[in-house]
């Protein structure tokens, strides 16, 4: 069936339009070109003698001088407004969204904004900046009635009033067609005549349960059959009562709305037959006034039209590739909660890690370590994407620190109730006031907040603070507002916490995982009553469960009892050291709502108005309870006694589930087979990507540097999947959290260009018959090679040393070293990593073998540290390194390697050592490590 081709309704210019632009472009070329005439002619260039002369700074100011520099202030804002001029006229002209702000130019900008948009009605349909008319505020969003709908002349007399249902305008979002996938932005631009008022669709339906069950959270993620509130002026929309639910709305409007499928809809919705006659003219009304807009085709508005044909796409290929599409979609849901739970992201993969390291001890030769499927590599992607280590690390240094300083000063430390962690800084809330801090943090508002900058924090030597202890570990996340984390003290309640709500449990399984991984704790115990047994596979060595608070209260009210009050926690905690903490913490979050006696029990034990090295958070509405936490149906969380309101950290059932599964699969030890696709080497190559080591593209000339991060990591990924990648795809991997279809088109069109065509004259990025991109076939990876040498080594025992000793010389260091923070997320549901990690250790492992036998102890170990510059974490290798060390017959070089291999395992977040079978060997070939290594009394 022959595509229908897309069609633009022709609009209609009004005489004010015409008058208005050329009135604009009057004014545009009086300031742009008629200034610097008038300034030149009148006052001269803008440096006039007087302000090159000499003794400038110490010569006195006279009237010259004055009007000097009057002049030059005169020339330097008629440059800023040239500068907006230039930046307003590109964004309309090439259509990239948002103009880019020009700094220190807010009013100048904004004239200059206007200027343009009216010339630009002369041109264009409608301004692609906003339009003159329209005020530069977003005017709040307001309930739409049925008599707002439209504007028409208002009678002299008017008729008594009847009674009409409300009525609101909403948009549904339509399935992908081809490769196009609608955005807000397109949304806003067909419905509301400027993309750029996207934000007002975004913030009327912010947190909205759509009719999947799932609610918008990022602006860049929406989904098709989403039922959208639209504001008041919106055209090509769907008008229904406004009470109607999203699911209904659905069904009786499954279709595009009004113009957009090129004829008027019935727009009357159940009971809609009560709506004003002017409600229903407007969705068909568009077509009438000349101002709808057909939605253009990706393609055509891409700003690199020119440059499209040699990668454009076949729609046959998407059916093969609709799999992986979906496990995207299911992967975005993933990232709502994960990827924004930055700091138990970070302490997620540190846990994770740990695991992993374990996996390692025991991987055999020719295996790597199991890796994850389905939800749990989504999830490990979306905590890669979040984790916010070094905002986690300076959360940890900065209050050991804190703690440190103040025991040195002998002060007691101050109840700090809650935290703001941010990109800029660190705050802590204290109460009451005090108004001196300890450098590097400072008091601010009479000693309500101290603050440790971000500079300060990153500047921070760990290794001195290792043995201080953590003086507040019941810090946790409660959620974000919007600029940074807010933690709230579990034990800073001095009683019961209530946490209420339908979704409490989520956010109790949220404050367990944050609490069981987090770093800036020592010992810790968090019990989980009725529910969250499964958490205890994430630390084992934190978390345990019981099933109901009976079972629990007998235990701490015997623990309290011997512990009585003991003296004040927190000047006991700064006191004592990182590996023997003083009032080791124990926090009890109960799903189970408790009965009145258990009630007054948990209220007793948590001694109100006293600290305690001890918080307890229990879900329903609890009598006696110090603070009362709720968290809404929309994800919001308030803290009634703190004033807070936030979006709510949140651990849904199907997000809790990837979880366990990811650590699961870390918890196997029995590993998997290696992928193996033999692959051609090319023998010549015009492109040459490197990924083992610092990721390089030798070849092609080097790329400015704002776009080559995306551009790199685009061939990286090609050049890992030979099979091809659909477009669609591609723009999922590299845009986790969304993208314009105009955006990856043009970023895929950028790169072509960069890649640039090989020896026989065909390009190095193409399109396939199924509409996959691939590299050509001059294009090779040192992977590749490293895959084709390994292989050969097998088959050709005449030469395999060399073969493999080739093969380990294209090492340089860890896969993709250097790789910006937040990018290459995909690693975790790709199977590169593993197969990297494991296939560079076998081969350094056979190397190591073979030099052994032929007793070249020196050989031994170069083959050893050639893939430990990859493999640092693979402990088989280490035993290597030492056996082939102990055979040099160097007993000092012998004792370094240990030393370095006892401070490596020493240095691993959470301890994890090293392994049972590594301690040995060293035990057998250096007696005395154990001696030298012992800390001294």
């Amino acid at each position: 069936m022959p595509t229908r081709q897309p069609t633009r309704i022709r609009p209609r210019r009004t005489a004010g339009d015409l008058a208005a632009g050329l009135g604009a472009l009057v004014v545009l070329v009086a300031l742009v070109g008629g200034v610097p005439y008038a300034l030149l002619r009148l006052a001269g260039p803008p440096l006039s003698p007087e302000l090159l002369h000499l003794n400038l700074l110490t010569s006195q100011v006279g009237t010259s001088m004055i009007v000097a520099i009057l002049v030059l202030l005169v020339w330097l804002a008629w440059l800023q407004l040239t500068v907006c001029v230039i930046v307003e006229v590109y964004a309309g002209l090439r259509r990239v969204g948002m103009p880019a702000r020009v700094p220190f130019s807010g009013g100048t900008q904004m004239l200059a904004n206007r200027l343009v948009s009216a010339v630009l009605l002369l041109f264009t349909v409608s301004a692609v900046v906003v339009p003159i008319v329209r005020p530069t505020a977003t005017p709040a969003a307001r309930p739409v009635s049925a008599a707002a709908s439209v504007t028409t002349p208002e009678p002299e007399e008017r008729a008594p009033l009847v009674h009409v249902e409300k009525a609101r305008k909403v948009y549904v979002v339509q399935p992908p067609h081809g490769r196009h996938h609608e955005s807000l932005w397109e949304i806003a631009e067909k419905c509301l005549g400027d993309g750029r008022r996207y934000p007002e669709i975004y913030r009327l339906n912010q947190h909205k349960e759509q009719p999947d069950g799932s609610r918008l959270h990022m602006a860049d993620l929406i989904r098709p059959g989403w039922v959208l509130d639209m504001p008041d002026d919106a055209r090509n929309v769907h008008i229904v009562p406004a009470s109607q639910p999203r699911g209904e709305t659905l069904e009786d409007h499954p279709g595009k709305p009004a113009e957009l499928d090129g004829h008027t809809q019935d727009i009357s919705a159940k009971g809609g037959s009560d709506l004003p006659g002017e409600a229903r003219e407007e969705a068909g009304g568009g077509e009438n006034r000349g101002e709808a807009r057909r939605p253009a085709d990706s393609r055509e508005e891409s700003a690199d039209s020119g440059r499209r044909e040699p990668y454009r796409t076949k729609d046959q290929g998407q059916s093969q590739d609709q799999g992986r599409n979906q496990g995207q979609q299911q992967g975005l849901e993933l990232l709502d909660y994960l990827a924004g739970a930055s700091l138990a992201a970070a302490g997620l993969l540190a846990a994770l890690g740990r695991r992993r390291r374990q996996q390692l001890w025991h991987r055999a030769f020719g295996r790597r370590i199991a890796r994850p499927k389905d939800d749990a590599a989504k999830a490990e992607v979306a905590l890669r994407l979040g984790a916010d280590a070094p905002g986690s690390r300076m959360l940890d240094i900065g209050l050991r620190l804190l703690g440190r300083s103040l025991a040195a000063q002998k002060r007691i430390p101050p109840t700090i109730y809650a935290a703001h962690l941010s990109a800029q800084s660190l705050d802590l809330w204290i109460h009451p006031p005090v108004a001196e801090a300890p450098a590097p943090w400072s008091a601010h508002d009479g000693g309500q907040v101290w603050k440790l900058p971000a500079h300060e924090g990153r500047m921070l030597d760990e290794r001195t603070l290792s043995e201080a202890p953590a003086p507040y570990p019941g810090l946790v996340s409660l959620g974000s507002n919007g600029e940074g984390r807010v933690l709230v003290d579990l034990e800073a309640a001095h009683g019961l916490i209530s946490l209420d709500g339908p979704r409490s449990t989520e956010a109790l399984a949220a404050l367990a995982v944050e609490l069981a991984t987090n770093r800036w704790s020592d010992l810790m115990t968090v019990t989980l009553v009725g529910f969250g047994e499964e958490l205890t596979v994430i630390a084992p060595d934190r978390i345990r469960h019981v099933a109901t608070l009976a079972e629990l209260l007998p235990e701490l009210e015997a623990r309290a009892a011997e512990r009585g009050q003991g003296g004040d926690v927190l000047t006991g905690r700064i006191q004592g050291r990182a590996a023997e903490p003083i009032w080791p913490p124990h926090y009890v979050l109960s799903a189970l709502v408790p009965n009145e006696e258990e009630g007054h029990r948990l209220a007793v034990l948590a001694r109100k108005g006293v600290r305690t090295a001890a918080g307890y958070v229990v879900a329903g509405k609890v009598p006696h309870a110090t603070w009362n936490w709720e968290v809404t149906e929309d994800g919001r969380a308030k803290v009634d006694a703190l004033g807070f309101e936030v979006d709510a950290q949140l651990l849904p059932r199907r997000h809790y589930r990837a979880l366990i599964d990811l650590f699961e699969t870390a918890g196997r030890l029995d590993g998997e087979p290696m992928s193996d696709r033999p692959e051609p080497v090319p023998a010549n190559a015009s492109v040459e990507v490197r990924v083992l080591g610092p990721v390089e593209i030798a070849g092609p000339s080097p790329m400015e540097e704002g776009r080559a991060t995306l551009a790199v990591e685009l061939v990286v990924y090609l050049a890992t999947h030979p099979g091809g990648v659909h477009p669609v795809v591609l723009g999922g991997v590299l845009w986790p959290r969304g993208v314009q279809a105009a955006v990856r088109d043009a970023t895929i069109a950028r790169v072509v260009d960069w890649l640039g065509t090989d020896g026989a004259g065909r390009p190095n990025l193409y399109a396939d018959e199924a509409g996959r991109f691939r590299l050509g076939p001059e294009v090779r990876t040192d992977w590749m090679v490293f895959r084709d040498l390994v292989r050969r080594s097998h088959t050709d025992s005449g030469v395999r040393a060399v073969l493999l000793e080739r093969a380990l010389n294209l090492v340089r260091g860890p896969l993709l070293n250097g790789r910006p923070r937040g990018r290459y997320a995909w690693l975790a549901d790709d199977d590169l990593e593993y197969d990297v990690t494991a296939a560079v250790a076998d081969a350094a492992h056979r190397l190591c073998d073979i030099r052994i036998e032929e007793g070249d102890g020196g050989r031994a170990v170069a083959a050893v540290r050639a893939g430990l510059l990859l493999a640092a974490d693979d402990e088989g290798l280490w035993r290597d390194l030492l056996r082939a060390t102990h055979l040099t017959g160097d007993q000092a070089r012998l004792r370094t390697v240990v030393e370095a291999l006892h401070r490596r395992a020493s240095a691993q977040p959470g301890g994890s050592g090293m392994a049972p079978e590594t301690e040995a060997l060293i035990d057998e070939l250096l007696p005395s490590w154990r001696m030298r290594s012992a800390p001294s009394a």
